[in-house]
């Protein structure tokens, strides 16, 4: 058996465990502010920990390696994807971007919830492994929502702006495969909005099945 496929099925078993961490998958067209959603959610939701990607693009101002991603030029990522390293990955507007499967099975292993920041094929990516994701869209509210957020970001050329607002129509049709969508037209609603589905989905019976148990064994045994 290879190691890549170890890796993997060790991710399939963590996760089938009762114990196991939930994987919250956010997706958007870029601009659409999942990362400002996510910051938010990280301050004040408990036991939430955020999966640091590899990607091949040049840092924006304030971003720090090792907390938005960790930065690699092309030849490294593409030695990672030969070695079977990545969960996913996929090329989103000229850059190359991936989730390492070693470390999502570790952050998952703590038992700690972790929410992942990907692109629209990404979570496609992860749908298709059937981690139990629970999977979560953010749209902008509109075209010059978008466009006016871009421009204010200041990271881009004319030529990469217009093929970003060029790709956004397609990617918001892919919401229609997520579990849940969020309108982010007041980024303090929207990021209580994420922080609601969290905590929802920590409530569901089959994440709490072995402390449901521990419960119902206390009142038999006392």
């Amino acid at each position: 058996m290879s190691s890549r496929t170890t890796e993997l099925e060790e991710i399939l078993t963590i996760q089938r465990r009762p114990d196991h961490g939930t994987l919250f998958v956010v997706s958007s067209p870029s601009g659409g502010g999942k990362g400002t959603l996510i910051r938010r959610v990280l301050d004040v939701v408990p036991n939430l920990s955020y999966s640091v990607s590899y990607t091949t693009r040049a840092p924006r101002n304030g971003e720090v390696e090792g907390r938005e991603y960790f930065f690699v030029d092309r030849k490294t990522f593409e030695e990672m994807v030969a070695a079977g390293a990545f969960l996913e990955w996929a090329t989103v507007h000229g850059n190359l971007y991936g989730t390492a499967k070693r470390q999502l099975a570790e952050e998952t292993a703590t038992g700690l919830d972790i929410i992942l920041e990907v692109d629209v094929q990404g979570a496609a990516s992860v749908r298709d492994l059937s981690l139990d994701a629970v999977s979560i869209f953010i749209l902008p509210p509109s075209y010059d929502t978008l466009r006016g957020r871009l421009i204010a970001r200041g990271t881009d050329t004319p030529e990469q702006l217009e093929v970003r607002l060029r790709n956004a129509p397609e990617e918001l049709r892919q919401y229609s495969a997520f579990d849940y969508v969020i309108i982010n037209d007041n980024v303090k609603r929207a990021s209580n909005q994420l922080a609601a589905i969290i905590n929802a989905e920590r409530a569901r019976r089959k994440r709490q099945e072995s402390l449901v148990r521990a419960v119902i064994e206390n009142f038999e045994t006392s």
